[in-house]
């Protein structure tokens, strides 16, 4: 057995225990193994298994990478993860099923021309600055309400909200923080909860786990 589908055979065990320790019925959040600096080869293996959700962080990354695995397997989802520039926003939306990392208004407006123009349709999470950090993306809270409403009269299908916790904090409070918000707004979709601390997400209902180095191991790039 792959080490890949090994790892990810132990994550879902841990994540079905958390679930069962939570006493939570009909919650079965989804596994994004985050394939980004990865080859080929080491994200077959997981397709071959059956697993269908995959992330990239780059656009150019995951064009040249997935236009090559689209050629022999269609039965996965890719999503793109990373900050996503509006000048990359054209090549985005023909390769990706998701997007997470929605976080202004110039970049909504680009999506939602670039879909109109291919008559397509993404599912689309808005990213969310909990920590207030200047180096991370993402919409303040205060405004979440009236950007989530601009972005559907732009006929955007937002499913949910993503966060990225400030490093070496409990991630807990923000994971808190974002189901909140989430319910606000009355979406059903939550993006949180990565290899470090997938475990507590799952508190919080996250629906989707973006997990890389526990999946494929540590990147050498």
């Amino acid at each position: 057995m792959h080490h890949t589908q090994k790892n990810l055979i132990e994550i879902k065990e841990k994540i079905k225990d958390k679930i069962n320790n939570l006493n939570l019925s009909q919650y079965n959040p989804k596994i994004i193994a985050v394939s980004k600096t990865f080859s080929e080869q080491d994200i077959l293996p997981l397709i071959e298994y059956g697993h269908a959700e995959f992330g990239e962080n780059k656009v150019q990354e995951a064009q040249l990478k997935w236009s090559k695995i689209k050629e022999k397997h269609n039965n996965f989802k890719l999503h793109m993860l990373g900050k996503l520039q509006t000048n990359k926003v054209k090549n985005a939306v023909e390769i990706f099923d998701y997007i997470h990392s929605l976080d202004n208004l110039k970049l909504a407006n680009k999506i939602s021309n670039e879909l109109q123009k291919k008559a397509k349709e993404i599912k689309i999470f808005i990213q969310v600055n909990l920590g207030g950090e200047s180096q991370k993306s993402g919409i303040h809270p205060s405004d979440l309400e009236s950007f989530y409403k601009r972005c559907v009269e732009l006929n955007l299908n937002i499913i949910g909200t993503m966060c990225i916790p400030p490093d070496n904090q409990d991630p807990k409070p923000f994971f808190k923080n974002l189901l909140a918000l989430n319910r606000k707004i009355n979406l059903s979709e939550l993006s949180m909860g990565m290899s470090n601390d997938y475990l507590d997400a799952l508190e919080y209902k996250s629906t989707f786990l973006r997990i890389g180095t526990g999946i494929f191991g540590q990147r050498t790039k």
